[in-house]
């Protein structure tokens, strides 16, 4: 009538007896074969568990990334889960086919994903504008595509012209197999690291300078630019043309500014030349950066180019149809030069400025601060600058009708486009107005600007003052020159840029860049517009900085309020609120997303539910969760073969209240016991097994006596035992447990009952090589307080410096990269956890026992219990 309860109560408190193993031959090679593969399974999971790491670290979008960083982390991830099956089924000999097929539709999904980066290849080489639709983005970039959304539906003065489009420009590099060469120099570029982007840079334009044309190319390029002469009513021996860039994705959501090559003034015979260059502009140091930090696959940028009829400008410029960062201020903002446009842009001359109210058209303010240079088309062809002539130096560019004009178009183009505008124009000699360019406003960071202007803050020194936030916000950081494009190589983190110009060369640096100080430059300029994007604090248009700031002087720049001051000012800094995300919402990071879905979700976390099999697979995760939880039984099983009657275990006396069974890889025990069934602790050469073993050998540990049980908790898993009966008998994981060993390594698989731990170590002189893993599972108790126990040695593991996960009552812990003598340290703690929680689960009768145990630990209890009362059950 009792036997079943008597059953059951053997099966708890006695060693699980069972039909004795078959004996494994005496071939330490064979064992060592298995062994290696264990090993190996372990390694891939703890690779593949950093790279899920990786990937959720990328995830809130404020570290930058690329696409090189996606392929290899995907590429990583199924590499090892591919050869983590492999090890199992040499060390279990159990072929998985179902589990292989899961990895290869994985490898296939994540394939598609990332090809998904690339852009299109084929289509027409040449589209004129009345062709060409906005939707065309692909085929003739975003500059392109607004300019003829411009001229076609809008209804707006646009130059003549046509587009060689990204298929001609993808024809080029496959017709000289340029895309693996560049893609061999863009891989795992870093836009930090300014000296490899610029050798980078030199390196694949070079490539596309000397590169053959494909086929008819040129012939059909110098077509299309007789026929545009034709239309234009110009003969094609004086005709000029300006080339524009119109790269995928530029002018869109992302601006691109002033990122690539514009040639103006192009003389027929150099058509195809400057074609050349705008194309290799695609790989300028700054516009590579600018893709990295916008999170732009490399694989999908592509040039296409506008060529448009050359405009002599008398007068050209910018205008935003309302503040880039001002709320409350809907002004129409526009700036204006003599001659061409680039000297407003880049920041080379301070512009005419003029604010117009957007109702009424009226100008609300003007300011003309004179103008000396100008730039205009040389005779021979290209630019050159001259000086502006006495009388118009102090006038301004514009009249008042015009102004009202372009601030007029400007509206028009914000409602038809259904969003503000940034607009660049320009005025031929004859007094026409044209619109050159039309894109989305880069709108900087619109909490900045809320702040009420202030008075300066009493304590602190203010250094300068004046010009123009381009960016507001405030910066801290040693102050840093920029007098050459070659002295960004060495800008520092968090530095301060001061320099002569604005200029959208320091994209480089905007990612370390603290803030940014320009002597001229104006706010509706590329490098402006750049700095919105990156939220950089930046001031423009302060005379003076380059003398007055000192190199390395620390300093903070209230951009807000157009201030600089001495040293660090910490109330304006906490107000710069949350970093911003940079990467969100970007191409690369959406990609990141998809690629996540298909890695890092965990679905698999309960081994005795039925859908724990490999069909069940729905991530990579998942792979590496059933095969690490399959890898264990198969190394015990391994382990109790080799100790069996014949094999090359040895039992080892050492009073730690284990049944351990040691396994020497080589130089782990003394020579003189080979051959003997038993050894004692002295014959232990293996530096990491010795130091576990001072902690699990720790006499006040071993000698504290019965642990304290709390009639509850022992009663729950009484009572577990004899209602689940037999079932359990497939979870109980055996008594014997196995220490496999070398001089420097050890595999340490405790078994007790119903929970393991195993931890795995290596501990030498190579500081890089020194890690230990540890593991630990189960208990005879129910799942929460199993659960509870995992979560109080994951504290205690943290708190011993592991970097700790924890999965309902599995626990895993990983300490690398220290000195041997850390790692010894960290070992004998382990030994000692391993005897602490020896029987805790039936103590863990409520939530409030798991900072008691963790507290009891790390003050040193050799028990848990013993030294203060048990906290109370859950009832």
């Amino acid at each position: 009538m009792h036997s079943p309860i008597l059953t059951n109560l053997k099966r708890l408190l006695l060693p699980l007896v069972g039909r004795k193993p078959q004996p494994l031959r005496k071939d330490q090679n064979a064992f060592r074969f298995k062994y290696a593969n264990f090993q190996e399974l372990l390694e891939s999971n703890s690779d593949v568990l950093r790279t899920i790491a990786s990937l959720e670290e990328m995830l809130p979008g404020r570290e930058v990334f690329g696409m090189s960083f996606l392929q290899s982390a995907a590429s990583q991830a199924v590499f090892h889960c591919l050869r983590m099956l492999r090890g199992y089924e040499n060390l279990s000999g159990e072929k998985l086919p179902a589990l292989r097929e899961r990895i290869e539709a994985i490898r296939e999904e994540l394939k598609n994903i990332l090809a998904s980066g690339r852009g299109v290849a084929q289509g027409p080489w040449f589209l004129d504008l009345d062709e060409i639709a906005q939707r065309s983005g692909e085929f003739v970039g975003g500059k392109c595509a607004n300019l003829a959304e411009t001229r076609n539906s809008a209804g707006m003065p646009v130059p003549d012209g046509f587009c060689v489009t990204t298929a001609a420009f993808r024809a080029f590099l496959e017709h000289s197999d340029l895309d693996s060469e560049i893609a061999k120099r863009t891989m795992g570029l870093d836009a930090s690291d300014p000296a490899s982007l610029q050798q980078a840079s030199e390196d694949i334009q070079r490539l596309i300078l000397l590169a053959p044309f494909p086929d008819g190319f040129e012939a059909q390029l110098l077509e299309r630019h007789a026929a545009l002469a034709l239309r234009t009513g110009q003969g094609n021996g004086d005709f000029r043309v300006s080339l524009r860039s119109s790269a995928v994705g530029e002018d869109g959501a992302l601006s691109f500014a002033g990122q690539y090559l514009s040639v103006l003034g192009v003389a027929p015979g150099k058509v195809a030349e400057s074609y050349r260059y705008v194309a290799a502009s695609l790989y300028t140091p700054r516009a590579m950066a600018y893709r990295l930090l916008k999170g732009v696959p490399d694989e999908a940028a592509a040039m296409a180019v506008v060529c448009l009829e050359m405009v002599r400008s008398r007068s050209s410029g910018v205008l935003y149809t309302r503040h880039p960062f001002e709320p409350g201020n809907s002004d129409v903002l526009i700036n204006a030069v003599w001659g061409l446009g680039p000297y407003a842009v880049d920041g080379v001359v301070n512009p005419n400025r003029f604010s117009v109210d957007r109702e009424s058209l009226e100008i609300i303010s003007q300011d003309v601060p004179g103008q000396e240079v100008r730039l205009e088309c040389g005779l021979a062809g290209g630019l050159v600058e001259s000086a502006v002539d006495q009388d118009s130096r102090s006038k301004a560019c514009l009249s008042p009708l015009d102004v009202k004009t372009l601030a007029r178009w400007g509206l028009q183009l914000e409602e038809h486009f259904g969003a503000p505008q940034d607009v660049e124009w320009a005025q031929d000699e004859a007094g026409r107005l044209l619109v050159l360019q039309s894109r989305p406003l880069a709108a900087g960071p619109a909490e900045g600007a809320a702040q009420a202007r202030r008075k300066p803050l009493d304590g602190y020194t203010v250094l300068a003052e004046g010009g123009d936030a381009a960016c507001p916000g405030a910066g801290c950081g040693p102050v840093f020159i920029v007098r050459r494009e070659d002295d960004l190589a060495e800008f520092p983190e968090g530095g301060v840029l001061v320099a002569d110009h604005s200029s959208p060369s320091f994209m480089v640096a905007m990612n370390k860049a603290s803030a940014i100080v320009t002597e001229h430059g104006s706010v509706t300029g590329h490098m402006a517009s750049l700095a919105r994007e990156f939220n950089v604090p930046t001031v423009l248009g302060l005379r003076g900085a380059m003398s007055t700031l000192e190199p390395g002087a620390r300093v903070t720049v209230d951009a807000t309020n157009r201030r600089i001051y001495a040293g660090r000012v910490e109330p304006l800094l906490a107000e710069n609120g949350v970093a911003p995300a940079p990467m969100l919402g970007t191409p690369v990071h959406d990609l990141l997303k998809r690629v996540s879905v298909l890695v890092s979700p965990l679905h698999l976390v309960d081994p005795k539910s039925p859908a724990f099999t490999p069909q069940h697979c729905a991530t990579l995760h998942d792979v590496t969760r059933f095969l690490h939880e399959r890898c264990y039984a198969a190394m015990f099983r391994l382990g109790d073969q080799a100790s069996g009657e014949g094999g090359m275990a040895v039992r080892l006396d050492v009073g730690i209240g284990l049944d351990l069974h040691v396994i020497d890889l080589g130089g782990g025990l003394r020579d003189e016991v080979a051959g003997a069934d038993r050894i004692k602790r002295d014959d232990v050469l293996s530096r990491p097994f010795m130091a576990l073993l001072r902690g699990l050998a720790d006499k006040d540990f071993v000698a504290s006596g019965p642990r304290p049980v709390q009639l509850r908790g022992f009663l729950s898993v009484m009572g577990r035992q004899m209602i689940d009966g037999a079932n359990q008998g497939a979870e109980r994981f055996g008594e014997k447990s196995y220490a496999i060993v070398s001089d420097k390594y050890l595999n340490f698989s405790s078994r007790v009952g119903y929970h393991y731990g195993v931890l795995d170590s290596y501990c030498g002189k190579t500081v890089a090589k020194n890690y230990i893993t540890f593991a630990f599972k189960g208990g005879a108790a129910g799942e929460d307080r199993r659960e509870r126990r995992a979560r109080a040695i994951a504290l205690i593991l943290e708190a011993l410096g592991f970097k700790v996960a924890v999965t309902g009552d599995r626990v895993e812990g990983r300490f690398q990269k220290y000195p041997p003598d850390i790692i010894e340290e960290k070992l004998v703690q382990i030994g000692r956890l391993l005897q602490f929680t020896r029987q805790t689960d039936m103590l863990m009768t409520s939530d409030s026992a798991v900072p008691a145990m963790v507290e009891s630990f790390l003050r040193g209890d050799t028990v848990f219990g013993a030294s203060c009362p048990l906290p109370p059950s859950d009832g």
